[in-house]
């Protein structure tokens, strides 16, 4: 089963976290979800407390993931501030393996040189630093990165990946069955 690694710092925007998580758990996918920081216990923007499965410092180098996903929020100052986290990209990237981004979290792999060349979308305030965004797309893959625009994308984002890691048929069971109107 593919496997997912979720990197939630302080401040993490808590439906782009959960949302994506909850339907890729639901869609059958092996989700860890790991703190950036010094604790397993994470506030997101709005107060949100999750408890993560691991620290992300608990990681093994040699682990590997189908995909690794960074939500956005306030936090993704934290994201882009970490040596760990771009590290982390630079491997999952030249490894070939999926990346995912939303909101605010492009700019992560915006610093890690990862969207050189590439289609992508972000929320709107990042547009003074991302100067490609596609503001007409909820979710833009290009090649192995998939990004999308912000909270009220978060859903198509989460089937949209599900479609990619699982089959379409997996995506619109998962959406069915929470009632979800498309998946675009």
């Amino acid at each position: 089963m593919a496997t997912v690694l979720t990197i939630l710092p302080e401040g993490f925007e808590e439906i782009e976290a959960i949302t994506p998580i909850d339907l890729w758990r639901r869609a059958g996918l092996t989700v860890k979800v790991a703190a950036l920081g010094a604790n397993k216990k994470v506030t997101g923007k709005n107060g949100i407390t999750v408890i993560a499965d691991q620290l992300l410092g608990a990681v093994p180098p040699e682990a590997t993931f189908d995909l690794l996903f960074l939500p956005g929020g306030p936090g993704v100052k934290h994201l882009r501030a970490s040596p760990e986290v771009r590290e982390l990209l630079g491997r999952q990237f030249a490894a070939g393996r999926r990346i995912a981004a939303i909101c605010a979290a492009p700019l992560v792999l915006h610093d890690a040189g990862l969207l050189s060349g590439r289609r992508y979308t972000a929320h709107p305030t990042t547009e003074t630093e991302l100067s490609a965004v596609i503001a007409t797309e909820y979710v833009v893959t290009d090649g192995p990165l998939t990004t999308s625009r912000g909270a009220g994308t978060a859903l198509p984002f989460g089937l949209s990946l599900i479609e990619q890691l699982l089959s379409e048929e997996k995506a619109k069971e998962i959406g069915l069955s929470i009632c979800a109107k498309s998946l675009s």
